[in-house]
């Protein structure tokens, strides 16, 4: 008989036994090994995207060589593209809104419909179903996180939703739990793994999209220029990366993304820190841009009327020695927010960049070139995108560290919608606490 640990004898039976169980073990560790092997090359090919580009542009720019002709593609779709931005600012902060959300839905599109093209043979049940009642689900708690918080006077005249504001969180878990008990229903014996898989792709997702437009929203609501001089300079970044690589490039920057050089990641951000520094001087001299955006309910509209903040507000800085000599000046007026958009735009041109390697390597994982076919010379939205998620977290990260302090007026709407006898309490504490500092007369006690 064998001999276990110490020398103690194994019967047979329970010798064979114990082996059965060692080869069932190994089996199960080569077939782990296996999967943990498998290359790139063992996932299934996505069908490639057709060519959208008009017929009229095809013929106009026929008797060019691709490169150039995929140049004046990429040059007149951007072209288009910024005029449409620039109508939709004229139209106000609620269709930037209603833009964020139309893009947020058009990326996660793209996203779960490449999991869907690399998994559809599976039949997985209920996958793009699932997908887009979480999408609906994880919207509706940060849409409805922002409405408590902004519109929360609006709220208080309308008695339906002020419950569905008051059990908003219990809601949104109730709702989010049935789609989790959907997709452990969902369980299929011989696809668990790759339905996990998926439940994973739909939910990282979810983060890439939907918190980070959610971010965008935050940021706007602390005044349009917040908005604007972020996405501005990613794109400004983007278009003279592209112009100096076409040019001048010729290092290659990364494995990742063979088109990208030295030269253009070099020239795109000198390029994209004077961007931010003009765009900002231009936008810091308008309220329409400055000042927070409020929903006046009284008139049930968006509006940007209020005293600029000293970020706004010309001041006069010395320069220093070494600048002096050069450009002659002693001292120069500017305002204070232009010294903020030097870090929006160093991030938007030195880590911004990053968003787009990460989804060049998600885009070779899967052996596409681009997201979708949305936009011709482009690819889809998504590829256009990839930067501003990073830049949105940045932002809102940057508001609430260096720059946002206490907000009088979101105070006084969480005020208004006390109860009467609470809201006494607040001002009677209020006003001892302003006599005690000098601020009130005591002969003011009530």
């Amino acid at each position: 008989a064998a001999q276990g640990r110490g020398g103690v004898p194994i019967p047979g039976g329970v010798e064979e036994s114990v082996g059965n169980g060692q080869c069932e073990e190994v089996d199960l560790e080569e077939r782990l090994r296996e999967l943990d092997l498998r290359s790139d090359s063992d996932v299934p090919d996505v069908p490639p995207p057709t060519d959208s580009t008009p017929e009229i542009l095809k013929r106009a720019l026929s008797g060019l060589s691709a490169r150039w002709k995929n140049w004046w593609i990429r040059g007149i779709l951007t072209l288009a593209m910024i005029s449409m931005f620039f109508l939709i600012i004229y139209l106000g902060s609620f269709m930037l809104m209603l833009l964020v959300l139309s893009i947020q839905v058009k990326c996660y599109h793209e996203i779960i419909t490449i999991g869907y093209r690399v998994y559809h043979s599976y039949d997985l049940p209920w996958f793009r179903s699932l997908s887009w009642y979480f999408l609906l689900c994880v919207n509706y708690f940060f849409y409805g996180e922002t409405v408590a918080d902004y519109f929360a006077t609006f709220v208080q005249r309308r008695e339906q939703l002020q419950f569905l504001i008051r059990y908003h969180r219990f809601i949104s878990f109730a709702l989010y739990l049935t789609g989790f008990c959907m997709f452990v229903l969902s369980l299929v014996k011989k696809h668990y793994r790759l339905q996990f898989y998926m439940f994973a792709w739909t939910h990282v997702t979810l983060l890439i999209t939907v918190t980070q437009s959610h971010l965008v929203i935050q940021n706007l609501f602390e005044g349009m220029i917040w908005f604007l001089v972020p996405i501005s300079s990613v794109i400004c970044n983007d278009i003279t990366a592209y112009i100096f690589g076409f040019f001048f490039g010729r290092t290659p920057l990364i494995k990742l993304s063979p088109k990208k050089t030295w030269e253009g990641f070099i020239g795109g951000f000198f390029s994209t820190v004077v961007f931010g520094f003009i765009f900002s001087y231009f936008l810091a001299q308008h309220q329409y841009f400055v000042c927070p955006v409020e929903y006046n309910s009284e008139t049930n509209r968006f509006v940007t009327e209020c005293e600029p903040s000293e970020l706004f507000q010309m001041k006069k800085y010395s320069v220093p020695p070494l600048l002096q000599a050069v450009l002659g000046w002693e001292t120069v007026n500017m305002y204070p927010f232009q010294m903020h958009s030097i870090a929006l735009s160093t991030f938007a041109s030195l880590i911004g960049p990053f968003g787009g390697f990460f989804a060049s390597g998600f885009k070779r994982a899967f052996k596409i070139k681009d997201f979708a076919d949305t936009i011709p010379g482009h690819g889809g939205i998504m590829d256009r995108f990839d930067c501003q998620y990073l830049m949105a977290t940045f932002v809102h990260v940057y508001i609430t560290s260096f720059i946002r302090g206490p907000n009088p007026s979101k105070l006084l709407k969480q005020l208004l919608i006390l109860q009467p006898e609470q809201q006494l309490s607040v001002y009677k504490t209020l006003k001892s606490h302003l006599v005690e500092k000098g601020i009130l007369q005591p002969s003011l006690r009530g």
